[in-house]
């Protein structure tokens, strides 16, 4: 079943070709679609193109359709192009012509715009959620070992002293600025495209305030050119936002196969964490955390994917849109296979104690003397003379009291703030709303 097909059919090659992966891809849409249609058929409805007997029995026969997609029990059937012609078949099925009435009003373009808006917004949630539980893992983490003092570097070379808490606390806040790429994301994501139809709006009178009340968008779309230009870009802001997030956590993983090399041995993991070689007995390989890097880096990759299949394209709607749900749809479940590893990966790291004993690392105190000696009035250059003089000669011996007050250092990891910077951004996503209005909706 194709919505558009009149008299004369595709060849099969044709229609092999163009419709590709977009059935497999168009289960994810499934709930969304007919959630898309419930609000569009109460709109209907309101301006007179159904009749409220017509409109109880779709809304039924709907209801009972997002039940068995919730469920996985939706299925795009062989010869049936994609999910909007399957919702429309099934209704037809059920109820005869009354279900060819819901497609009055809308494209298939507008069609699957609020589908993939209202399918992003659900996944956005989802993701910030698993973002928070790993948030609350590093910080729980930092909070424990903040005492387990750390080898910090620049280019590679010891550099000053860190300590596990603040190199796990440091994770956490970056989760945040990452919070907040996805907030961007999904306020521009939440936003009402349906009734735009191919892009050029309907001589119908519907009613889109309306709409975008019942699926709970913050606002509408207002132009319906800009509202069809939203395809492409809507999947490239949220590229960004899960490139930043795989920023973030490859950084995590690559120090992790860092710390975890017999040169560094600073943490260990259980066993059963690694993996190991084939003909070297004694190797413990920290494949996760290399297979964690390797998939980060790929969203890190997601926006320039997305944005060569789109950027030269003309204003209006274009077939290549539709390969965009290969790249971002599985990228999503990748984000939230990473996300939830890491969360059961890091609660059994086992930190080295007494690291900064080993007499390689005396020189990460060197700052430490400087600024004693700058505190008791010698001249911050003359200071930083002489203990470099000091290095040279051989006799630096330092004193490794540590004393470190400010913001955000070793001694005030400001955790509690770093939390409240947390709650700040999550509650600028409004997700109750949402949930609250599509209950109604479902009501």
């Amino acid at each position: 079943m194709k919505l558009w097909q009149k008299s004369i059919s595709a060849w099969s090659e044709v229609e092999t070709f163009t419709v590709g992966r977009d059935r497999e891809m168009d289960l994810y849409l499934a709930p969304y679609d007919i959630l898309g249609s419930l609000a569009h058929i109460e709109m209907l409805c309101s301006i007179g193109l159904l009749e409220a007997v017509e409109y109880t029995a779709l809304a039924a026969a709907l209801k009972e359709l997002y039940q068995e997609a919730v469920a996985g029990n939706f299925v795009i059937e062989d010869g049936v192009e994609d999910v909007h012609s399957q919702v429309e078949m099934l209704l037809t099925r059920r109820l005869g012509d009354m279900g060819k009435k819901i497609h009055s009003g809308r494209s298939r373009n507008d069609q699957v715009l609020v589908d993939l808006r209202l399918f992003l917004r659900s996944e956005i949630e989802a993701l910030s959620t698993q973002i928070g539980e790993l948030f609350e893992v590093l910080q729980t983490l930092s909070e424990k070992h903040k005492e387990v003092l750390l080898p910090g570097y620049t280019h590679l070379q010891v550099a000053m002293v860190s300590s596990f808490g603040l190199w796990l606390g440091a994770y956490a806040e970056s989760l945040v600025d990452d919070l907040r790429q996805f907030q961007s994301a999904y306020q521009i994501i939440n936003q009402n495209p349906l009734g735009s139809a191919a892009g050029y709006g309907s001589s119908f009178p519907l009613n889109r305030r309306m709409t975008t009340e019942l699926l709970g968008f913050a606002d509408l779309n207002y132009n319906v050119v800009h509202a069809q230009m939203g395809r492409g870009k809507t999947e490239l802001f949220l590229a960004f936002a899960l490139s930043g997030l795989g920023h973030t956590l490859n950084k995590l993983s690559m120090d992790m196969v860092l710390y975890l090399n017999q040169n560094f041995a600073f943490l260990s993991y259980p066993d059963e964490l690694t993996t190991g070689s084939s003909i070297m007995p004694h190797k413990k390989n920290p494949d996760v955390f290399e297979l964690l890097r390797a998939k980060c880096t790929q969203l890190a990759a997601l926006p320039q994917q997305v944005s060569l299949l789109t950027s030269n394209l003309p204003s209006g709607y274009h077939r290549d849109f539709q390969l965009l749900k290969e790249v971002i749809f599985p990228a999503i479940e990748s984000a939230k296979s990473c996300l939830a590893m890491l969360c059961f990966a890091l609660p059994q790291m086992q930190p080295k104690t007494n690291i900064l004993d080993d007499d390689k690392y005396k020189y990460l105190y060197s700052v430490e003397v400087v600024n004693k000696l700058a505190l008791e009035g010698v001249p911050f250059r003359d200071a930083y003379r002489q203990v470099g003089m000091d290095i040279e000669n051989g006799t630096f011996n330092p004193d490794r009291t540590l004393n470190h007050t400010h913001e955000g250092s070793i001694g005030n990891l400001c955790t509690a703030e770093i939390k409240e910077k947390w709650e700040r951004v999550w509650n600028g996503f409004g997700f109750e709303q949402v949930l609250a209005q599509l209950g109604k909706l479902m009501g």
